[in-house]
């Protein structure tokens, strides 16, 4: 059951919780959290690399796009439920994107397009994988 969940729905859901933990505020809140600076790393050429808040959930879509391309290989109903509920989970990304005002962010942009790209890739590798299926049978 978990396996055909959409991975990429762990970043999208700990956005939610964030934008709508600071609902009340200006609309401009979520974008000056996401513009927060973490931390610094001096950098060997003497330049202060600076990581805000939105960088890390990029980084973290990043790396759980790479699984969920990963993932986008198997085949079967899991496969299929998980490429229905990505298409949903892009769905609902993109409502929030284009009507929230907190969701108007370059951030959540970013992730919004990792989930489409999941959504494509999992139906062009589904595709081209039977494809292959049938090419064996024949």
């Amino acid at each position: 059951m978990f396996a055909s969940l959409p991975l990429l729905a762990l970043p999208v859901l700990i956005y939610n919780l964030f934008v709508f933990a600071s609902v009340g505020h200006p609309p401009d809140v979520a974008e000056t959290h996401m513009a927060q600076a973490l931390f610094t790393i001096d950098m060997a050429n003497n330049v202060k690399w600076v990581v805000h808040t939105g960088d890390l959930f990029v980084f973290a879509s990043i790396v759980i796009l790479f699984i969920e391309l990963l993932k986008s290989t198997q085949s079967g109903r899991v496969a299929i439920i998980n490429h229905s509920l990505s298409m949903l989970l892009f769905i609902a990304c993109l409502v929030e994107f284009l009507l929230h005002r907190h969701f108007a962010t370059s951030t959540f942009f970013l992730m919004t397009s990792m989930v489409l790209l999941d959504v494509l890739a999992g139906f062009i590798v589904s595709i081209a994988s039977a494809r292959r299926e049938v090419d064996i049978i024949r």
